[in-house]
């Protein structure tokens, strides 16, 4: 690949305009993919209603879009060598525009799955080969700030879907959120176009046909189960069990496969590295952390506080304002002392979580607004020097790959611990309201005081119905708050992986 590299020395100053067309190209392209994100569960309760479909057949918009992205994204190393980074990325922004057209011209359920599969296997490529392409276009000096913009493009656009997303859905219905996509897609491409005409060398890669299907099973499988496994009972359903026994042996026909051919579909020898090792662990983890309160917040704030969509779409975009002021001081730390920076940042979302763990059903905006914004402030701050860190010792012929395998670990990570939350709330939902209501008894002499509120009265049907739903109110925000002890720990567990990483530099 051709790449384009300032001098080694100098500051913001030095950078190219080409090079400034490149960063606003991936972040425009980033931005894009993040929106989808959460516009789509921003409007799935419409799109539910409109299509006459049951919360079970609605949810595939949601789960196949998931597992398109994740099959597709180990791709983009072998695509990006066989079309160059110039047509990957702009076919890519393209069949993504196309798509989210085709999603809010969707007239079934079909049509819309159909879509949105596409809409996950066009977008895919997007984050790992902006990611690669900044690495190699900017140098070693400026990277910290390259990779700042890039990660503020990406967690940017799942904060500022909500609230363009509302405001299209309230103004016209759920269609119109899948249309705003259209016009700085349209953008995008142009970016793209002027931006990487220098970026266009290919090289005739083979393709390894058995690692790439056996891949893509197991993590189709696995996403499966994560996603519907507590909708199914788990393991008393024959569907779940043939998705373990499925995914079990490909993931072991997988890896077989890798290390004993030549040229596999994902090159093991990544794995050597220790940076990139423990890189890909804590990209793991900072997945876990990076979209899980954008899921949780809108169900908590409307379901238990009665907030209307703009009002949590503004909270939410608390969490983008974390990242920007993260710009002021994550390129000098990164730069100073990494290591330090990671686990600073990851010390931050761990007491934002633990944080919003001591909350109660009375939580204010105050406490959503600093909460999101501590999530991510602290997500920004660690994820620059560890990006920066797991690539300083990838040889530069590995960075494509390597951001694929990077990207992967993230996005599944974002999956697995969504579903893993979404679990925690409904299962401490369910039994914490079990274990409150066995108290509602005409032989409790609390509930006979006179000092109760008259609809909670023991009297009548309609009463009792108004102390059940309140029962349910306080059950579930005891599911959300352990869903927040959840954050907190996985947060507190990466700390300690950043004093293995090592600080070499990049070999030739």
């Amino acid at each position: 690949m051709t790449t384009v590299v300032a001098e080694d020395k100098g500051g913001l100053f030095t950078i190219s305009g080409r090079q400034w067309l490149i960063l606003l190209m991936v972040q425009l392209a980033n931005m894009l993919f993040g929106m989808t994100i959460t516009i789509a569960n921003l409007v799935l309760p419409q799109m539910r209603g409109n299509l006459s479909a049951t919360q079970e057949e609605i949810s595939w918009v949601i789960t196949l879009n998931l597992v398109a992205t994740a099959v597709a994204t180990p791709m983009t190393g072998w695509l990006a060598s066989r079309l160059g980074w110039r047509n990957l990325m702009f076919f890519t922004v393209l069949g993504f525009t196309i798509t989210s057209l085709l999603c809010g011209f969707a007239g079934s359920l079909e049509t819309l799955i159909l879509a949105r599969v596409g809409q996950g296997a066009f977008g895919a490529p997007i984050m790992p080969l902006g990611q690669a392409i900044l690495l190699a276009t900017f140098p070693k000096h400026l990277q910290p700030t390259a990779i700042v913009m890039w990660g503020i493009g990406a967690v940017f656009g799942p904060v500022l879907g909500p609230i363009v997303g509302s405001m299209a859905s309230e103004a016209y219905d759920w269609r119109a959120a899948f249309f705003i996509i259209v016009p700085p897609g349209i953008c995008a491409l142009t970016c793209i176009w002027f931006a990487l005409r220098d970026y266009t060398a290919k090289s005739p890669v083979k393709f390894d046909w058995t690692g790439f299907i056996a891949l893509s099973v197991a993590i189709t499988c696995a996403q499966l189960i994560f996603d519907r496994g507590h909708r199914l009972d788990w393991f008393e359903s024959t569907e779940m069990v043939l998705y373990a026994f499925t995914g079990t042996l490909a993931l072991w026909i997988f890896v077989v496969h890798c290390l004993t051919v030549a040229e596999p579909f994902v090159n093991p020898r990544l794995l050597l590295d220790r940076n990139f090792t423990i890189g890909i662990l804590l990209a793991l983890i900072m997945g876990m952390l990076n979209f899980t309160s954008i899921v949780l917040f809108p169900t908590l704030l409307h379901d238990l506080r009665g907030y209307p969509d703009n009002a949590i779409a503004m909270l939410i975009a608390a969490r983008g304002m974390g990242n920007w002021a993260a710009f002021l001081v994550v390129v000098q730390l990164t730069r100073i002392a990494p290591r330090s920076a990671i686990v600073c940042g990851m010390g931050i979302q761990a007491v934002a979580g633990f944080w919003m763990a001591h909350w109660n059903i009375n939580l204010t905006d105050s406490d959503v607004f600093w909460g999101n914004f501590l999530l991510g402030f602290g997500q920004s701050v660690a994820f620059t020097p560890m990006t920066v860190m797991a690539f300083s010792t990838l040889p530069p012929r590995q960075v494509t790959e390597g951001s694929s395998v990077f990207t992967l670990m993230r996005n599944f990570g974002s999956s697995l611990f969504i579903s893993v939350a979404v679990l925690v709330v409904s299962r401490s939902t369910a039994s914490n309201y079990s274990r409150m209501t066995e108290y509602i008894t005409p032989y409790n002499k609390t509930l006979t005081e006179p000092g109760l509120p008259p609809q909670w009265s023991l009297d009548g049907a309609a009463s009792l119905q108004t102390l059940s739903n309140e029962i349910l109110r306080q059950a579930a925000m005891i599911g959300y708050l352990n869903a927040f002890y959840l954050m907190a720990f996985a947060a507190l567990a990466a700390m300690p992986l950043a004093a293995f990483m090592r600080g070499n530099k990049r070999e030739p």
